[in-house]
């Protein structure tokens, strides 16, 4: 059906007032235009929505129908010119599990003294690409490569891998940091979606594979960990964004460094993305 908002607008109005003469003033158009406007919205319904009468105009019965249909979707684009307005004041950057752990807290200070046009809002989607390719968000961090070719992707920074066991963990609890292999002798509990450990990690040498267990995200990988189920290999960013009591963290020795990317649409960059990728480049880099 070939209708659009401005007819939509003007039917509305005139309903409202009662006359095309009052329509027309309220809408700062000419009373043929009204007519015409309204004309070409009754031709694609396929009925008359207003009858002329001497004090002006009322609904006929297919109009009283209309009317409060054209109300909903009018209002709906208001709600949607609304949204696409506050769209460029705001940055979402997304992620799956950490952030970008201690330096999560800093980088919302830094960003909101120094960037009053731009308010930069944190979303946790447990996704691979953190909802970025959901739409949830603008920018996404990511521990694992990105689709180049959907994609753009700068990596701002490293971070330790460590392992999280159970707080009364007899074997490791006095422990500074583990091994690999040793970690490759327990249950591993994993989050195939969004995590970065998988068997990959134990591919490379002669040393056992672990058993692993699923679990869908941070919240129940902690939970199962907390209980004594396994333990689990992560980024340090989780030790800060996610302390859980019943849960202990330490380095491991021999863990590959994690790459820290920030990534986003390739052909979608958003506003501040540059002032985003700096600054997080020099939290990572002064620590």
């Amino acid at each position: 059906m070939d209708w659009n908002l401005r007819e939509l607008r003007y039917f509305v109005t005139a309903a409202e007032e009662g006359s095309f003469t009052d329509a027309a003033a309220r809408l700062f158009v000419s009373q043929a235009a009204v007519s015409r406007t309204i004309a070409g919205l009754e031709k694609s319904v396929g009925e008359r929505l207003l009858r002329r009468v001497p004090r002006g105009c009322e609904l006929t019965s297919t109009g009283q129908q209309v009317l409060p249909q054209a109300r909903k979707v009018l209002a709906e684009a208001v709600r949607f010119t609304r949204f696409l307005d506050s769209r460029h004041g705001v940055l979402r950057l997304g992620y799956a599990w950490a952030a970008l752990g201690r330096h999560t807290a800093r980088l919302q200070r830094d960003w909101d003294r120094g960037h009053e046009a731009i308010e930069l809002q944190l979303v946790r989607q447990n996704l691979p690409t953190s909802g970025l390719a959901e739409g949830l968000c603008d920018v996404a961090v990511m521990r694992g490569p990105a689709d180049a070719r959907r994609f753009d992707s700068v990596v701002v920074g490293l971070e330790r891998r460590v392992v999280a066991f159970a707080s009364d963990d007899a074997q490791w609890v006095r422990r500074r940091q583990v091994s690999m292999a040793e970690v490759a002798q327990r249950t591993v509990v994993i989050d195939p979606r969004a995590g970065t450990t998988n068997s990959h990690l134990w591919s490379g040498g002669a040393g056992q594979q672990p058993t692993f267990i699923k679990t869908t995200d941070v919240d129940s990988w902690l939970d199962s960990i907390a209980a004594g189920r396994g333990v689990g290999t992560t980024a340090e960013a989780t030790a800060h964004h996610h302390p859980r009591p019943g849960v202990t963290y330490r380095p491991i020795k021999d863990g590959p460094r994690i790459e820290v990317r920030l990534v986003w649409w390739r052909d979608e960059p958003p506003g501040g993305l540059s002032d985003l990728v700096d600054a997080v480049t020099r939290l990572y880099a002064d620590s």
